[in-house]
């Protein structure tokens, strides 16, 4: 399980096939203090740690993932938000994340509020998700609170320690990004359609 709050930003240095699968090389300043079979968060996609060196790691993706995440379309170069799976002893920052992307959004605008950025995503509603108002929402990872929403759209407030921090400043309009719904509201949304 994660929170959402992003702990490193990792830059992808090398990309290799191997059959269906992709495995992606990624340089951190936590690699180092990584352990081979760890759970670790890459924009929000729960992958395995399966092999370190210095301060780089790889893990694999699978085609599932490949095609129902952003991973896709990860270039060398890239800049990824990385969150280590939550200690049972840590404080719980964040909201429930998974690490399971439910969707693809994309970035339909930016806009600069003096001191602030908002954000908005639309996503294909046919899927059933959904986003409140002040509820949460999980972007690339990263744990953020829903501004205002739409059918197949939503928006977010990011502060500048936000946008630094986090890839966020590499989001522009048409940018692909990985989302998680709320946990809470899945399960609500299920039991709606559960004849019990």
């Amino acid at each position: 399980m994660f929170t959402g709050i992003i702990e490193a930003l990792g830059k992808i240095t090398d990309i290799t096939k191997d059959q269906e699968n992709t495995i992606f090389t990624v340089e951190s300043p936590i690699s180092h203090e990584l352990k081979i079979d760890q759970s670790l968060a890459h924009n929000g996609v729960c992958l395995t740690v399966t092999h370190i060196d210095g301060q780089k790691h790889q893990v694999v993706a699978i085609h599932e993932t490949l095609q129902k995440t952003n991973l896709g379309d990860w270039q060398v170069g890239d800049v990824v938000n990385l969150e280590r799976s939550m200690p049972s002893h840590g404080r719980f920052d964040g909201h429930i994340v998974q690490g399971h992307v439910d969707q693809i959004g994309e970035c339909i605008n930016v806009q600069d509020e003096q001191g602030s950025w908002r954000f908005t995503f639309e996503y294909d509603p046919s899927t059933k998700n959904f986003t409140v108002e002040k509820g949460s929402i999980c972007v690339n990872g990263a744990s953020l609170t829903v501004v205002d929403d739409a059918k197949g759209q939503f928006s977010v407030a990011i502060i500048p320690y936000t946008y630094e921090n986090t890839n966020f400043h590499k989001i522009k309009k048409g940018t692909k990004i990985n989302l998680e719904f709320d946990i809470l509201g899945k399960y609500i949304q299920k039991l709606k359609t559960l004849d019990l």
